[in-house]
């Protein structure tokens, strides 16, 4: 990601993602952390439909 609009489009497609109560997406850090009850392949899977590279931390 690098900028606002990166952060912006990631937050907005994991927000989408069932079960994800809260996705805060860190442009500094380069991560995401999710609350919420969301199928962690459908996360990254919404990541990556976006454009981006994503992995489990």
């Amino acid at each position: 990601m690098t900028c606002m609009h990166c952060v912006a489009a990631v937050a907005k497609a994991l927000q989408k993602v069932p079960g994800v109560e809260a996705a805060d997406v860190s442009l500094e850090n380069e991560q995401a952390v999710v609350t919420g009850n969301a199928d962690t392949a459908a996360l990254l899977a919404a990541i990556q439909k976006e454009g981006y590279e994503a992995e489990l931390l």
